[in-house]
Order: structure tokens, then C-alpha cells, then sequence
């Protein structure tokens, strides 16, 4: 039986975090995987911190619960803090670059610290409500845990009915996925096309 990989996205009430972590459900759930998402919202929907767990695997997913992830997403200061419990010498912890977080907040006990100017780079080239879709691919790119085409068929289930009011937002989306993957993989000082370290060796977690 094939290993279940257990994300967390962590990110401020409107950052679109649960919206990330539906999408890699779908596309895990059309390419005939076991999923498992459990939304955790703060205690506002928009103003809190959202936390979203999800799990994939190839057969039974035991338990709802788990100690640590495989790859573990924060975009803000309040989520860095609230995610440093599930982050273990196996776990892969990415972050946006630009969040005013000391070094010593960080996980000391990362298997890998991935920071990404998700934020900076959204805004720069593509646009800042692709920032979730960009990291998105991130997620994607680190991981491998489903194919970046089953991912382009849950974006365009989720953000069809945007796509038909404005064709453009299609082509932003889908940019803004492949740029997340681009930034991770550099970030991890791989060669372009190659998996980030942490998951090179055999130590891919699907």
C-alpha cells in the first residue's frame, strides 16, 4: 500500500487557503485517490486563521488526525506559529518570503524550509487574487502529489463560472499554477524539471 501524504495550508481568513486545499482534493479524487480534507476555519471566517488538512493516499486513509505532514504551507506570521506542531525532520515547510517572521520562528526541525515570494510575485507578474493558485503549484511542485493536468481540470471545475465571464482569468490561473511550481523547484536548488531535494533519494513522498 502506497504512502498517505498529509499537507497543511495555513494562511489569514481570505487568502484563499481552503480554496487551495479543495482543489488538490478534487484532483486527488479524479485521479481515483483516497482523500481526506478537514477545513479548520479561526474563530472569524475572515480575520482568523484557516487551516486546511488534507490527506491522499492509495488506499484507506486511517485516521483523521495526524502529528506531522509531509509538507506543511504558512502565509502569514500568526499561521507560522500556529503550524510549527506538525513539522518534523520529514516535513518539507514553505512559506511566503515576505512575511515579517524572525529566523527563530521558524521550525528548527524542517526536513527543508522553503521560502517563496508568493505574495511579491503574484503582484508583480500576474495578479494578487492568483496568489492561492500560486501557491497551488507550489504545493504541486514540492510534491508531486497529483498531476499538474488533474490539477488544471479541479481549477477549471472550481473557476469555470469566472472563466466564462472573463477568459482571460483562465490563462492567469494556470500561469500563476506553473509559476508557483517554477519557484519552489528553484527555491530548492533544483535543476528546472527536477523534484526538491528533500523528496530526491527516494525520499519522494507518493
Amino acid at each position: 500500500m502506497g504512502k498517505t501524504v498529509k499537507i497543511v495550508l495555513a494562511g489569514e481568513g481570505g487568502q484563499g487557503v481552503q480554496s487551495v486545499a479543495q482543489i488538490i482534493a478534487e484532483a486527488a479524487d479524479e485521479e481515483g485517490k483516497q482523500v481526506l480534507y478537514i477545513p479548520n476555519f479561526g474563530v472569524e471566517q475572515r480575520g482568523g486563521v484557516s487551516v486546511a488538512y488534507v490527506q491522499i493516499g492509495d488506499g484507506p486513509i486511517g485516521s483523521p488526525k495526524f502529528e506531522k505532514g509531509d509538507i506543511v504551507v504558512a502565509l502569514s506570521d500568526r499561521a507560522v506559529q500556529r503550524t510549527g506542531r506538525y513539522v518534523g525532520p520529514k516535513t518539507a515547510f514553505l512559506y511566503d518570503s515576505s512575511i515579517p517572521v524572525e529566523k527563530g520562528d521558524l521550525p528548527g526541525d524542517a526536513g527543508e524550509i522553503l521560502p517563496i515570494p508568493a505574495i511579491d510575485t503574484a503582484k508583480k507578474e500576474l495578479h494578487p487574487r492568483v496568489f492561492n493558485i500560486l501557491i497551488l503549484g507550489a504545493v504541486l511542485g514540492a510534491t508531486g502529489v497529483v498531476p499538474v493536468d488533474r490539477a488544471r481540470l479541479a481549477i477549471e471545475k472550481k473557476l469555470g463560472y469566472k472563466f466564462e465571464k472573463d477568459p482571460k482569468l483562465r490563462d492567469l490561473n494556470f500561469r500563476a499554477m506553473d509559476r508557483g511550481m517554477e519557484l519552489v523547484k528553484k527555491m530548492a536548488g533544483q535543476r528546472n524539471g527536477d523534484t526538491p531535494s528533500l523528496f530526491a533519494n527516494n525520499k519522494q513522498i507518493i
